[in-house]
């Protein structure tokens, strides 16, 4: 009997970071304004997806913000850069990642509720087609440099929400 209360303990044990690594993980996240008086601003991230099935970000929601849109950059006709709401979200591949990054794909937010200021942290709540809802603790970065997601500094998990 204590062979095998060991070895399940043993089995527990390898399989416990296995399982803690599934779903849906948020990596670097971060949000930046124009300045102290911004109506608006947005959030930036890289979200991992380590199942075993594709996943989508369907909207984010915060009480920073009256509105809270998925965004991505496109180019018009005249080569002009534009912002546009995505509003059937992003994909995020099973065993992949998606990056919300400056000049990309992010999470707007308009008509900002409070100033937000360098070092202030911003709580929001991303819904996923599987894995439901998400709550991150995003930090308020005014001094990142735009590439700096890419180089993997930083690094933070949202919560699943009950």
């Amino acid at each position: 009997m204590l062979m095998k209360s060991l070895l399940a303990a043993a089995v527990l044990a390898i399989a416990t970071p296995v399982l803690a690594h599934e779903g849906v993980h948020v990596v670097d996240p971060y949000a930046r304004v124009m300045g102290a008086n911004a109506k608006s601003g947005a959030a930036f991230m890289v979200i991992e997806n380590h199942g075993k099935t594709d996943d989508r970000l369907l909207k984010a929601t915060s009480d920073v913000a009256e509105r809270v849109e998925l965004h991505t950059h496109k180019a018009d006709a005249q080569g002009t850069m534009q912002m546009l709401e995505v509003p059937e979200g992003f994909v995020i591949p099973a065993g992949g990642s998606h990056a919300l990054a400056r000049g990309g794909d992010h999470v707007m937010f308009l008509g900002l509720t409070r100033s937000l200021a360098h070092g202030d942290v911003v709580t929001v709540t991303l819904t996923f087609e599987r894995e439901g809802d998400v709550v991150v603790e995003i930090p308020v970065d005014l001094e990142r440099k735009p590439d700096a997601a890419a180089h993997g500094h930083g690094h933070g998990h949202g919560t699943k929400a009950p």
